[in-house]
């Protein structure tokens, strides 16, 4: 069996092979093509961000287990990316931690540290920074157990400074972000899989822009546990939560208990979700009547 990975080609020639970085696979008899792919424990996986592949799912790694969401100091935090990147940790059955880098830009971490601990909901939130060798160690720890471990975030945020770090090697190129806004060019062009020092590995990913939510399991309700426990108390077991009497939600939002935006922002993946579901089952009715009149 081997890993799929960039970093060590499998050089194999099947095509439209559902395959990602982190998939253990076992070659055919003459090691040409990919004769198996071993059944996944855990994937990143979101909406194709390609208009025609709409109706795809995209895994951006497999068998992970910890999922870092990485967010860089020196701009504001952004709590609505961090929800949408919760919900697809959840669902991929991987571990997930939030990575906060460039510790070393600001004079005191702990504002942007709390914003997003405050959607992050007991998942831990790290302080690290690549250059300054600050937080290696606490990330190399949860390697421990030969574990697979992946960095998920957009470009610019310093994933390939700190695999530099873990690595004790310059293995990734690195680039300076524009001054006016933060942003980053994408120096990491492909997903490699590489092995840390000692035990463990890690998955590097290029800069994700766009995060499009697949079909959910419970990776929703998990990051919105808060929002969710308020419901309990609606008067109404059918509240939308906008001007039913005894709405609980409703409730907290008065009372400064729960952003207005937090709900609204669950609202919007909700409806994300379930449009997605419509599309999906459009697409599949569309496909059986075209077989249908094919076999005609």
């Amino acid at each position: 069996m081997r890993h799929a990975s960039d970093h060590e080609p499998l050089r194999m020639r099947n095509l439209f092979v559902d395959v990602a970085i982190g998939d253990w696979v076992v070659p055919s008899a003459d090691g040409e093509r990919i004769g198996h792919i071993i059944e996944r424990t855990s994937a990143f996986v979101r909406r194709a961000s390609f208009e025609g592949d709409r109706f795809e799912a995209d895994a951006l790694a497999a068998n992970i287990d910890v999922v870092f969401l990485v967010h860089a100091l020196g701009s504001p935090p952004n709590q609505r990316r961090l929800e949408r990147e919760l919900v697809l940790a959840f669902d991929s059955g991987a571990e997930p931690a939030v990575l906060l880098t460039k510790v070393d830009t600001v004079d005191d971490p702990e504002p942007g540290r709390a914003e997003l601990a405050e959607v992050a909901l007991g998942v831990p939130v790290l302080l690290a920074s690549g250059l300054a060798g600050i937080g290696i160690e606490p990330i190399r720890a949860y390697a421990r157990g030969n574990r697979t471990l992946a960095f998920l975030g957009a470009s610019g945020v310093g994933k390939s400074t700190l695999v530099n770090a873990l690595l004790d090697d310059k293995v990734m190129d690195t680039a300076a972000v524009r001054e006016g806004d933060q942003r980053g060019r994408h120096t990491t062009v492909t997903a490699q899989l590489l092995r840390l020092p000692g035990e463990g590995w890690l998955i590097d990913t290029p800069g994700v822009r766009a995060v499009s939510l697949w079909l959910s399991g419970d990776g929703i309700e998990r990051a919105f546990a808060d929002v969710f426990a308020l419901t309990d108390g609606c008067r109404f077991r059918d509240c939308k939560h906008d001007r039913e009497p005894g709405c609980a939600v409703q409730r907290a939002v008065t009372a400064g208990d729960l952003d207005p935006a937090r709900l609204s922002s669950l609202e919007r993946l909700v409806a994300e979700e379930a449009e997605l579901e419509a599309e999906q089952e459009r697409f599949v009715r569309r496909g059986d009547r075209r077989g249908q009149r094919r076999r005609r």
